[in-house]
């Protein structure tokens, strides 16, 4: 295993960091970075160089943003999935939890644009949240008994999906079914000790899986087996999610929140652009399926 500080990273040059920076999602179509600021109900896209797109407000906690293959911004907020159109949200599907105590959190696409996302509890005690997978109209269980659900992604040949509850302090990984994209085999691939969890994720064209530590101040490189490769040490203490950007999908964006940041964290809330000796592969737009907009 290699430990590195991530001394050579830059700073996304934005105007603002974000109170909980989540979901770096690349739109390899536009060569732009979309993520999330949860507690601060927005949605921000910018260029590598800083060039920002207005940000889009959310009503509500923002737990993911993608697009759809008609160029709309889709997102999970707090009740449900809606669709940025026409400058106003609509909503498109009601999530079954409870608003009071959950609210949806990451989510992103497979390589078929079907959009798998999750629910959490947000004093994250209680299991009763979720994992969906949207496909053809309609939202369909995955995995139940979540207390927050989290990062996600797929192997190479997207034969293997791994997935996040971070309370757990456990990273799964599910045999899939390219076709339709359902899952069997769960298994262990990594458990994180007390004191960090696991959180957002992403996977390489090796096939290793990359893992944001929050509270551990890291993100942590998997080889298939589930053994570490590389721990990438940060100057702040909660990143939160990671993506392959940039053109040639060889640099690293790591997301972060300012949560309870202390002034020894001046740059907590940023996104931290890391480069990389290998690449990852390009998200595919969601594909929604009958429009049930409303």
């Amino acid at each position: 295993m290699t430990t590195q500080r991530a001394a050579d990273f830059e700073l996304l040059p934005t105007a603002t960091g974000d109170v909980l920076g989540e979901g770096p999602w690349w739109d390899v179509a536009v060569g732009r970075l979309l993520w999330v600021d949860i507690k601060g109900h927005r949605i921000r896209e910018a260029t590598l160089d800083g060039v920002e797109q207005p940000a889009i407000t959310t009503p509500s906690d923002v737990g993911f943003a993608v697009r759809d293959e008609r160029g709309h911004v889709v997102a999970g907020l707090r009740d449900g999935l809606y669709r940025w159109a026409a400058g106003e949200w609509q909503r498109f599907w009601t999530g079954e939890h409870d608003t009071s105590s959950h609210r949806i959190n990451d989510g992103k696409t497979d390589r078929a644009g079907r959009l798998w996302f999750g629910t959490m509890h947000d004093q994250e005690t209680e299991a009763g949240s979720a994992l969906y997978r949207w496909a053809d109209g309609v939202a369909e269980r995955q995995v139940d008994g979540v207390i927050t659900s989290n990062g996600l992604g797929w192997s190479p040949d997207d034969r293997t999906f791994y997935y996040t509850d971070s309370i757990a302090r456990c990273i799964w990984a599910f045999d899939v079914d390219p076709a339709d994209g359902a899952l069997s085999n769960r298994r262990v691939l990594a458990e994180d000790p007390a004191g960090y969890v696991p959180d957002g994720l992403t996977v390489d064209v090796d096939g290793c899986v990359w893992g944001a530590k929050w509270d551990g101040g890291k993100v942590v490189r998997y080889r298939p087996d589930g053994t570490v490769d590389l721990e990438l040490t940060l100057p702040v203490r909660r990143p939160t999610s990671v993506a392959f950007v940039g053109p040639e999908l060889r640099t690293l964006a790591v997301t972060s929140a300012a949560l309870d940041a202390g002034p020894d964290q001046p740059l907590a809330g940023h996104v931290f652009l890391v480069p990389t000796s290998t690449q990852g592969r390009a998200e595919a737009r969601a594909v929604l399926g009958p429009d049930r907009t409303r």
